[in-house]
């Protein structure tokens, strides 16, 4: 008895690889089987390493959880009303800072820096609230009042302690600093920070300042071309200034000079 055997196909011995007879009889080795055997095999390692890592992904997540809450906690309890507490503490200082710059009775400064009437003073609101905003205003006003009362390596300690964004606040600072190195006999730092100052912000009731006194000191080192520079920025970019207005008799000195 014949046995029929269909014309065009063949199967081999490896049952995974299909064997394909195309239009001209030539044999075709389809790599479809191979590629969901491998997506098999991958899979079932991944299930694998799973099973046998459970208890370590199950801590993990645990652990993630319990510091989102954590430090969700920790800013709403903690960091929330500490905050507050320093913002409180710094009114009665902040109002002795104003009325000492308006007034420039130094011995205003004294107690905003050290307190008085069982309130804090500056100092005490830097160190016992530093990481708080209104700490960290607290060493801008004790930095200032430290300049004020001519104490210039305070008033330098404490005003590179401030860390601000704010890019004025910022210039201000740098600017300040400049003062006390100036005030100290120490033209080079000073000459620095007027001129980082400066070019930190573009605030036309700031810059030009700074702009302005880093050209007068250039002009008394008798570096004639950096004064030029300086004032020439002024003309250019701060024509309105008030400083624009005083300007011409300085640069003058530097043209001639030059």
């Amino acid at each position: 008895m014949a046995t029929y055997q269909k014309r065009g196909y063949k199967k081999t011995i490896e049952a995974e690889e299909e064997v394909i007879v195309d239009n001209e009889g030539n044999l075709e080795h389809s790599t479809t089987a191979e590629v969901f055997n491998t997506l098999d095999e991958t899979a079932n390692k991944s299930e694998k390493w799973i099973e046998n890592n459970s208890k370590l992904l199950f801590i993990s997540l645990i652990a993630i959880v319990v510091l989102i809450f954590g430090y969700m906690g920790y800013q709403q309890f903690v960091v929330a009303p500490k905050e507050k507490e320093a913002a409180n503490a710094l009114v009665f200082a902040k109002e002795e800072f104003n009325k000492a710059n308006a007034s420039e009775d130094t011995s205003l400064y004294n107690t905003a820096l050290e307190g008085a009437q069982g309130k804090y003073g500056l100092l005490d609101i830097a160190d016992n609230y530093g990481g708080t905003n209104a700490g960290n205003l607290a060493k801008y006003y004790a930095g200032i009042s430290y300049l004020k009362l001519a104490e210039y390596d305070n008033a330098i300690t404490y005003l590179k302690d401030v860390s601000t964004q704010d890019a004025v606040l910022n210039a201000v600072i740098k600017g300040s600093i400049g003062d006390a190195y100036l005030a100290k006999g120490d033209n080079g730092k000073a000459m620095s920070y007027f001129n980082d100052a400066a070019s930190s912000t573009d605030n036309h009731a700031v810059a030009p300042v700074y702009l302005l006194k880093a050209g007068k000191l250039a002009l008394s080192l008798k570096e004639y071309s950096k004064a030029e520079d300086y004032f020439e920025e002024i003309e250019t970019s701060f024509p309105k200034s008030s400083q624009a207005d005083e300007l011409k008799k300085y640069s003058n000195q530097a043209k001639y000079a030059n």
